[in-house]
């Protein structure tokens, strides 16, 4: 009997019990029930993983613009090298040979002057007397001999620049290999271009200076012949016979 009544009030609790804790679930707010969206969290993560591509994007741009901004600055450097100087004193070193001719210089006045006394028809003139056309062929062959001493001196000259246009053509072609931009590229060209226009300028000087050397070597050629010419006239022409006349052997007597 004492047991059945023990199992009742057992049972009795547990009712008791039973609808404390349906009423405590059934009192649990919403908010702390964890939901797992697999949808929602995937397009999360995409959203994510877009939005990190587009930053990777933005950087690497910035990078192309600094890479670009670094070129620019290359291609706008300046060759710090120049061989100006060097060139200018090779072409002053030749133009001060030429000025230096001696005898007839470089000058249209000059030689116009020159042509008209010595080497033109009127050099061998009938009028002339033999000291005259003597002088005059000394002249001219002075002339002839200067225009050949500086021919030469120039040709020395050119040869003294050959070893300064080798040292600037070889620094300049290791400027131009080692450019860092296209405006030292360009600059380097440049260079070359001048060190060639200063070649021809010291080819120019040499053959004006053989030109006016063989020209001056035909002039008293042709002057000879005429002087040579008029010579032989005047030891053809008939002059004026013996004459006779009185000869006194001691001063003073009779």
């Amino acid at each position: 009997m004492k047991l059945r009544r023990h199992r009742a009030a057992r049972f009795a609790a547990a009712l008791l019990i039973v609808p404390g804790a349906i009423a405590s679930v059934v009192a649990t707010p919403a908010q702390a029930i964890i939901v797992y969206d697999p949808s929602n969290y995937a397009q999360n993560v995409l959203q994510a993983a877009r939005a990190l591509q587009q930053i990777n994007n933005q950087i690497t741009s910035l990078q192309n613009q600094a890479q670009s901004l670094i070129n620019q600055a290359r291609n706008l450097a300046s060759l710090p090298y120049s061989s100006l100087q060097q060139l200018q004193q090779s072409v002053q070193r030749t133009q001060q040979l030429l000025q230096q001719a001696q005898g007839i210089a470089y000058n249209v006045q000059t030689i116009d002057q020159a042509f008209r006394t010595n080497y033109g028809a009127g050099s061998a003139s009938m009028s002339a007397s033999d000291q005259q056309l003597v002088a005059q062929a000394k002249g001219r062959w002075n002339n002839t001999v200067s225009g050949l001493q500086d021919a030469m001196r120039v040709q020395a000259g050119v040869v003294g620049n050959i070893d300064t246009n080798r040292s600037e053509m070889s620094a300049l072609i290791g400027q131009s290999q080692g450019a860092t931009g296209a405006l030292q590229a360009a600059q380097a060209g440049n260079q070359l271009l001048a060190l060639q226009a200063q070649q021809l300028a010291d080819l120019t000087a040499v053959v004006s200076a053989n030109g006016r050397a063989q020209a001056l070597v035909e002039a008293e050629r042709s002057a000879a012949a005429e002087q040579g010419r008029e010579q032989r006239r005047r030891f053809l022409t008939p002059g004026v016979g013996y004459q006779p006349g009185n000869a006194q052997m001691f001063p003073g007597s009779n």
